[in-house]
């Protein structure tokens, strides 16, 4: 034999008492095993992570329905506000006729008092310069004191006619 086949044949023969060794010691049961675990590992992370996926879309979903249910209340405080600002604005503008309409029949009122006042005002001056002429016109013509006593008879009458 020749010194590489004398080699070769040294390298076979350890590798052969190598691999019987390693059979021995189970290596590849631990290798084995190693890998097994290593799989059963990632299969764990796996599960985890497809648990926490469907976890974190369950919390999705809860989220957007709060996010409506909350847009919704939002729409109805928006809502109950306008209707509430139109009834506040028709209350006012009704509240703002009334016055007005009060403050016109009072007025109305006043400036009734004040025509009856001034024609009451017109007759009594009327009645004033009436009885002031019937006097000087009758004092001419009559004498003192029968002048006198027609004036007090005719003031009696004028006034009972007034009351």
């Amino acid at each position: 034999m020749d010194a590489t086949s004398l080699a070769t044949l040294w390298a076979t023969v350890a590798l052969i008492i190598f691999l019987g060794v390693a059979v021995y010691i189970k290596v590849p049961g631990l290798i084995a095993k190693g890998l097994d675990a290593r799989a059963a590992k990632i299969s764990n992370e796996l599960e985890e992570a497809r648990r926490l996926r469907e976890e974190a879309q369950q919390l999705l979903g809860q989220y957007q329905k709060k996010r409506k249910e909350a847009e919704q209340e939002a729409a109805d405080i928006v809502a109950a506000a306008k209707r509430e600002a139109e009834l506040l604005a028709a209350e006012a503008h009704k509240k703002t006729e009334d016055y007005v309409t009060r403050r016109t029949a009072l007025a109305e009122q006043k400036i009734g008092q004040a025509e009856r006042e001034a024609v009451a005002e017109v007759r009594a001056s009327a009645v004033d310069v009436a009885v002031e002429a019937a006097r000087a016109l009758l004092a001419a013509k009559v004498d003192a004191k029968a002048g006198a006593d027609f004036f007090k008879s005719a003031l009696q009458e004028v006034k009972a006619k007034l009351n």
